[in-house]
């Protein structure tokens, strides 16, 4: 393969498959990792959203068109938190690739910068499609049912919001000097987020109780990921949300292709 072919669309091809399917593999290997990925919404939609379900009922509200059970609401938040969950331990397995070396062997490549980034970001994404999927199934059987039509309108929403919290995740790990560090940070990110967010209430409810927090959760991204989600597995789309998703990952995904940059010292001290 001649340098023009290698460095090509279709060389480009085999390098994203490369990293791909090294995410895959690394994946495969860890199916504790699997597991835990679905423990934490399954404990949400069995244990918290049985008991919950006698005390916050949900009226009617966009796109639902009659009077849902708690356990319907909670649906598109819980597979926003599988996303995220995910975006962060890939970017958790980033920072152990640069402490270990393998970050380098990327990011010398004759590829820019960007799109070993962006193939790494799409890695991570397609190992969280198939935790989401499972665990949609296993909300199918507890009877949580969305129209058919759902499934598939909901893939292009679950893609945006999983690039999204991905490229968020690149941004903290191009940041973070030590692995020890990264845990901390994880969960000054991913609790915020998650809870000040309609991910749990309707943004309605929140507004009627706390004006402060209704504000937080306006401009928290990851609201708009779990709305876009909502509207999509009914089949509709939320403008203002896909709006929001697709600027933050583009802001984020900046952010991220900038720290990387080893002219920037900020992993320059590492890789050497």
């Amino acid at each position: 393969m001649s340098p023009e072919t290698r460095l090509g669309w279709r060389g480009r091809l085999v390098a994203l498959r490369g990293i791909v399917w090294r995410e895959a593999l690394r994946f495969s290997r860890q199916r504790e990792r699997f597991l835990a990925a679905l423990v934490r919404p399954l404990v949400w939609l069995f244990i918290f959203a049985a008991g919950l379900r006698s005390v916050v009922g949900i009226s009617i509200i966009e796109p639902y068109e009659t009077h849902i059970l708690y356990e319907v609401y909670v649906i598109p938040g819980l597979c926003a938190m599988i996303l995220l969950f995910q975006g962060m331990q890939s970017s958790l397995s980033m920072v152990y690739d640069r402490d270990t070396g393998a970050m380098r062997t990327l990011l010398v490549s004759p590829y820019p910068r960007w799109f070993l980034l962006t193939a790494k970001l799409l890695a991570g994404v397609a190992v969280s499609l198939l935790q989401v999927y499972a665990f949609l199934a296993i909300a199918w059987l507890y009877g949580i049912e969305p129209p058919a039509i759902g499934y598939l309108a909901v893939l292009p929403a679950l893609v945006l919001s999983g690039m999204m919290l991905g490229a968020l995740g690149l941004l903290l790990s191009a940041t973070i000097k030590q692995l020890e560090n990264f845990a901390g940070v994880m969960n000054f990110v991913i609790f915020p987020m998650f809870f000040a967010s309609s991910a749990l209430y309707p943004l309605s409810r929140i507004k009627e109780s706390s004006l402060e927090l209704w504000y937080v959760c306006a401009v928290n991204p990851f609201t708009y990921a779990t709305e876009l989600i909502r509207f999509a597995l009914h089949g509709q789309v939320e403008w203002v949300s896909l709006a929001v998703v697709i600027g933050a990952t583009a802001a984020f995904m900046g952010g991220a292709i900038y720290a990387y940059d080893p002219s920037k010292r900020l992993i320059a001290r590492r890789g050497r």
